[in-house]
């Protein structure tokens, strides 16, 4: 043992002492320098030592300006299905479905029974055999993939360890067949975990072949649902918020063919687009709301109540449909039959959800688009939510919200827009959003602008949410921050953050890229890497490197190309180099593909034949991997300041950049980065003094 011991050493100590060597080569290669070993390190023995090693190789500068700068990102060239200026190409196609939905709710069992028919066409230049569909409530089995990777600690997602039934009961699927669709043909599936391969009896043409697909099915809704649908029991009744609540059509591209990847609860949707036509029975004394537009108004609500909506439908303050001293009294509904039928549609989206409850309170204003049309804001919840800044504020909320994203950034599609009071925190559907029943103030308006700015990431923009969370979940965030800054002059929006102490949880060793799928990410991380960093990103963007004026259009360009359709993120990057005419793959390698961190420090300023009347020469370093634009103040004796602002170029071909700056007395101090606007990594050597 002891000779392996000194076998062991001996090879470690070899090891070392080569790795110095190589690090003293690249040093001297580069024109790196190591910084000054501590005094206490002469007196040392002069034997190196595993933490004398470490501990030089953490003063190595780390930039490398051939890696921040490499050319060669884009590892595809355009095609004519996706564009290199970043748009669809000539020939870019997507598939469509549309559904058909009839359901009924048993809320004593709180079980949907339904029947789907959807009409599936295939766009795409192939043929196809077979079908993919999404169960996304089998998520909540016991035996399911997500449940298997829930910690002992506990999750968000799945189903908080109900115990029961949950999951798709798939009862047939059949093929309408015949000239005249009359004829059902029962197809063959198999079902593995939460997906669904159907197999077609014959094939399925390319460029516009159609079939129609029957589905009868039921499920029990879990009462906590991955915090994206659920049940909230309250004092008048339950409320159903209602999601992932029919088999959905996998999406087929020319990206990845069938997108089959397993709902495990971190990673949310990618979805195909198309219209809804939804019947929902539920009983008489519920109301339901539902993305979409209602149809039947005359057959669910009152004919005062009907009298209101007409009324909300051109009013810009709220109009109470039913209010809370009515929740109890018989007369707010219908009478006569004991359940009744809401008929909703929805044209062009990518989903659609629902809620039903007899605890409503209803409350709408109309929302003003940039072309003139109308919308209405709507509100729904319990007595409960009525409490100081409560739930009788969200309507306002919801218009205001919509209004702005709409003059923005791209007008809002859809005839309504819901905000239902929900036992789930916050999530997103075309048309409605499910929020916390106990916000209020400034806590409410997050969650319902965040929620509601959905409906531009990823309901309108529809971009793989499963694979590529920070394309919806940043996008909206960072639309959020702009929101919440212009509702009701800034009344709840956030303080600018010192971003010299935001770095290190942006840039933490270790952490995954932004570039990381939702499902490999620890669950702990999924809110910087999908929300705050790439949020950060493009603040950075908008702010420091491309202004305003050229970060929006080029982000408007963005949502306008891709409206309706499914970008990847190459697609983003080219339309945001190709419209604002900058080269950012610096910017998409450091902080979205790696986990770069940033530093710049002040060097010692020196005056040209040591007279400061003559100018100065002033140096900057780059100490890390990420390269930034650079923001300099500069003190003089007499009190004068001035800003200096240097191009990312600097950095393109060295670590150091010095400049003459035309000084004419004694500079006092020279800072980076004054106002902390970029994520420098170490503050304390970012600021020169001069020590006279």
């Amino acid at each position: 043992m002891e000779q392996m011991k000194t076998i062991l050493m001996s090879t470690l100590t070899l090891a070392l002492l080569t790795l110095g060597q190589v690090v003293g080569a690249q040093v001297k290669r580069h024109e790196k320098p190591v910084k000054s070993i501590p005094p206490k390190a002469a007196h040392l023995d002069s034997r190196p030592s595993v933490f004398d090693y470490l501990d030089s190789l953490e003063r190595i500068n780390r930039y490398n300006f051939h890696e921040a700068f490499a050319t060669g990102f884009y590892t595809k060239n355009g095609t004519e299905y996706r564009a290199a200026t970043g748009e669809p190409g000539p020939k870019y196609w997507q598939n469509r479905v549309d559904y058909n939905l009839d359901v009924s709710l048993d809320e004593e069992q709180n079980e949907i029974i339904g029947t789907s028919i959807m009409t599936y066409t295939n766009n795409s230049p192939q043929v196809m055999e077979f079908l993919w569909m999404q169960l996304d409530q089998n998520l909540f089995k016991m035996d399911s993939r997500g449940s298997s990777i829930i910690p002992l600690s506990g999750s968000r997602n799945g189903s908080k360890g109900q115990i029961g039934n949950l999951g798709f009961k798939i009862k047939s699927v059949t093929l309408f067949s015949g000239s005249k669709k009359k004829n059902l043909i029962p197809l063959k599936f198999i079902i593995t975990d939460t997906r669904m391969q159907v197999f077609l009896k014959d094939h399925l043409d390319a460029n516009g072949g159609k079939l129609m697909l029957k589905i009868e099915y039921s499920f029990i809704s879990p009462e906590y649902g991955s915090d994206r649908m659920g049940i909230l029991t309250t004092k008048n009744g339950k409320i159903f918020s209602v999601a992932q609540w029919y088999p959905r059509m996998c999406v087929f591209d020319e990206v990845s063919g069938w997108n089959t990847l397993p709902y495990t609860g971190p990673g949310e949707f990618y979805l195909e687009y198309g219209d809804f036509d939804i019947r929902i029975t539920a009983p008489a004394r519920s109301i339901v709301v539902c993305s979409g537009e209602l149809q039947n108004p005359q057959e669910v609500y009152t004919v005062e109540q009907q009298k209101r909506w007409k009324k909300a439908a051109v009013s810009e303050q709220t109009v109470v449909i039913r209010d809370v001293t009515e929740v109890n009294d018989p007369n707010s509904r219908p009478l006569g039959k004991p359940r009744l039928t809401w008929h909703y549609k929805i044209a062009n989206a990518r989903d659609a959800s629902w809620s039903a409850s007899a605890s409503f309170v209803v409350d709408a204003a109309k929302i003003n688009l940039p072309s003139g049309k109308l919308s209405i804001a709507t509100s729904a919840y319990p007595s409960e939510s009525i409490v100081d800044q409560g739930w009788q504020k969200s309507t306002q909320m919801v218009k205001r919200s919509i209004e702005h994203y709409s003059s923005k950034w791209f007008e809002y599609p859809y005839p309504a827009a819901v905000n239902v009071a929900s036992r789930v925190a916050g999530m997103e559907y075309p048309g409605i959003v499910f929020c916390s029943a106990f916000a209020a103030g400034g806590g409410l308006w997050n969650v319902a602008d965040h929620e509601l700015g959905h409906n531009w990431f990823p309901m309108i923009v529809g971009s793989n949410e499963r694979l590529y969370g920070w394309m919806d979940e940043g996008f909206n965030t960072f639309i959020n921050t702009i929101s919440t800054a212009n509702y009701e002059n800034g009344q709840y929006k956030r303080n600018v953050l010192n971003m010299h102490e935001q770095s290190a949880m942006l840039s933490m060793e270790g952490t995954p890229p932004i570039m990381t799928a939702p499902g490999n990410m620890a669950e702990g991380s999924i809110s910087i890497l999908n929300y705050y960093k790439p949020s950060v990103g493009l603040i950075l963007l908008r702010e420091q490197i491309l202004g305003p004026d050229r970060f929006d259009r080029a982000f408007q360009t963005y949502i306008k190309r891709w409206a309706f359709k499914h970008p990847t993120p190459d697609d983003f990057f080219r339309t945001m180099e190709n419209v604002s005419g900058e080269n950012l793959e610096w910017f998409w390698r450091g902080w979205y593909l790696n986990n770069w961190q940033m530093n710049i420090s002040v060097m010692p300023v020196h005056y040209i034949d040591n007279d400061p009347l003559k100018g100065a020469l002033i140096t900057i370093e780059n100490t890390k991997q990420l390269p930034m634009p650079v923001i300099l103040q500069i003190r003089t004796k007499s009190g004068k300041s001035e800003r200096i602002r240097l191009p990312v170029e600097i950095w393109q071909r060295d670590f150091t950049c010095t400049f003459k700056y035309p000084s004419t007395e004694q500079i006092l101090s020279v800072t980076y980065d004054p106002d902390k606007v970029l994520p420098d990594s170490y503050e304390k050597d970012n600021i020169w003094e001069s020590k006279k």
